[in-house]
């Protein structure tokens, strides 16, 4: 059965991967951005069964969300699958860091998933079902120097998903968060040797994980209805 997916931030990265996974078993993907999305991304989606959709806006604004919502429903009818991807980091350490810096973090990376949440979730209830997945990290379990204000967001991103799943389990709504550590991106690949070192020896499988791991969990938590208010470490066992 073909799904309306939604994956925030998904132009490049973790999301990019999440979102072509989902277009690869044929369900209705639609891209976010706060940006255009580039044609070289778009092309990366035109042999799948569905064309691809996107909506264009600032997921931490709660007017902009509400608006790039009713795009989607205007367009679709309907959410059937909300990933929460999108989000920012401004580290530095506590005594440095600005409060708009701190500000700017929470804004996308918490609040915005709350604006998506808030406007997606009553197309749901009206269905009687539907999936969020909440694209939280390692950091909002373990706390990292120089990333307060990420590690609340993601932490704070944890509580809701839990908060979240409660409320709306009797209507059939599965709502969980997927925890990743490193992950192989151009982020990390812009990285001294010696940082990349640094970070490999937290991991006991001595490697980076990939986007597609994470995309395959996705797919997981999708398909299984049973699994609700759970939190699922990919990180190779950083955290155990």
């Amino acid at each position: 059965m073909s799904l309306v997916c939604l994956v925030t931030g998904s132009s490049r990265g973790i999301g990019l991967a999440i979102a072509k996974n989902l277009a690869s078993q044929g369900h209705q993907v639609i891209l976010n951005s706060r940006s255009p999305i580039q044609e070289e991304v778009l092309t990366q989606f035109k042999d799948f069964d569905q064309p691809v959709g996107t909506v264009i806006g600032n997921i931490g604004d709660f007017q902009d969300a509400e608006r790039m919502v009713q795009e989607i429903k205007e367009q679709y009818g309907q959410v059937d699958v909300l990933i929460n991807n999108a989000g920012i980091t401004k580290d530095g350490l506590l005594m440095r860091m600005s409060e708009e810096d701190y500000d700017a973090v929470l804004q996308t990376n918490l609040k915005g998933a709350f604006n998506m949440c808030r406007h997606i979730v009553p197309l749901m209830l009206k269905k009687r079902t539907g999936t969020i997945i909440n694209m939280t990290s390692v950091v909002g379990i373990t706390g990292n120097a120089g990333q307060v204000n990420y590690a609340a967001s993601k932490a704070g991103l944890i509580g809701l998903t839990k908060a979240l799943a409660r409320e709306v389990a009797p209507r059939s709504i599965t709502v969980n968060a997927i925890a990743p550590g490193f992950i192989e991106t151009d982020m990390t690949d812009a990285l001294s040797d010696r940082n990349k070192e640094g970070m490999l020896n937290q991991i006991p499988l001595k490697r980076f994980g990939k986007v597609d791991e994470i995309a395959s969990c996705v797919n997981f938590l999708i398909n299984n209805r049973y699994i609700t208010g759970q939190v699922l470490e990919i990180n190779g066992g950083m955290n155990m």
